[in-house]
Parts: structure tokens; C-alpha cells; sequence
């Protein structure tokens, strides 16, 4: 009886399925939701601090996305294998704690320019755009603090793997 092949999409439908698999997911798509929501629209001033950000954050979870996903980890020098839920760990701090100050510039554009609200206000008025950002900051930022609290439970258990 020879041996089977290793199925790789069992392996991706497991990661899919897993907590980092879908908290993954949810940032990707909050983060992306983030930039496009500035970079459509004018923009100035400390808002670049969000959209850097917002694009830093939102392309390295996609590349630890990827690496998890196709079970690349261990070939990431330094990073992976063994240390790959502490890299993951430190990303997602990293994340959080940027994430914290862009979501304050945007409640102070938002706040600031909350007085064009107004239907009678015939200019361009970015207080929705603003707003929208705001929303997708503190929610990247909140499922950044829960994959946080997430690996270091799983780290405090002493597990290494992300699934």
C-alpha cells in the first residue's frame, strides 16, 4: 500500500474554517474598505498617516494570509516555524497600536468637519467619507485587538501553529 499525497485543499478548508482563517478575512476586508474609503476621496494632512496605515496593515495580513494558507510558514526565515503564532502575535500588536492613533485622526477629521452636514451646505463636504473611515478604523482596529487576545490565549496554552 503506497502513501496517500497530502491533500492541500483539506488543509486550506481547515485554515478557512479556523479563527485566524476568518479574523483574516475580516481584516482584509475592513482594512481595504479603510483605504479605498480615503483614497477615493480628498485627502490631506494626517490622513496620509491613515492611509499609510491602512495599506501597510492591509498588505501584510494579506501576505501572512497567503503564507498560512498555502502552509509556507516554516520556509520564512527568521519568522516562521516555530515562531510563526509569535509572529503573527507581534503583527497584530503592531497593528493595534497604529491602528489606535489613526482611528483618533479620524474622529477629530470627522468631528472637524462635522459642520458641513447640512443640506444647505452647497461645497464638498467630506464628513461622510470621513465617517465611513472612522467606522472602518475602529473596526479594523477591534478585530485586530480580538485576533490579539486570541493568539496570546493560544500562546499562554503554549501552542506554536496558527491552526
Amino acid at each position: 500500500m503506497s502513501p496517500q499525497p497530502p491533500q492541500v485543499g483539506g488543509d486550506m478548508r481547515k485554515f478557512f474554517t479556523s479563527f485566524w482563517g476568518v479574523i483574516r478575512v475580516v481584516q482584509i476586508l475592513f482594512g481595504a474598505g479603510l483605504w479605498i474609503t480615503i483614497a477615493t476621496n480628498k485627502y490631506e494632512g494626517a490622513i496620509h498617516f491613515v492611509l499609510f496605515v491602512a495599506v501597510l496593515f492591509w498588505l501584510l495580513t494579506l501576505a501572512l494570509f497567503f503564507i498560512t494558507l498555502l502552509n509556507k510558514q516554516d520556509l520564512v526565515p527568521l519568522l516562521g516555524g516555530e515562531r510563526w503564532l509569535c509572529t503573527n502575535l507581534t503583527h497584530d500588536v503592531a497593528a493595534a497600536v497604529l491602528y489606535l492613533p489613526a482611528l483618533a485622526v479620524m474622529i477629530y477629521k470627522t468631528d472637524r468637519n462635522s459642520f458641513c452636514n447640512l443640506e444647505q451646505y452647497l461645497h464638498f463636504c467630506p464628513y461622510k467619507v470621513y465617517l465611513a473611515a472612522a467606522t472602518f478604523a475602529c473596526l479594523c482596529c477591534l478585530a485586530y485587538l480580538l485576533s490579539i487576545v486570541h493568539g496570546a490565549c493560544r500562546k499562554h496554552r503554549g501552542e506554536q501553529t496558527v491552526v
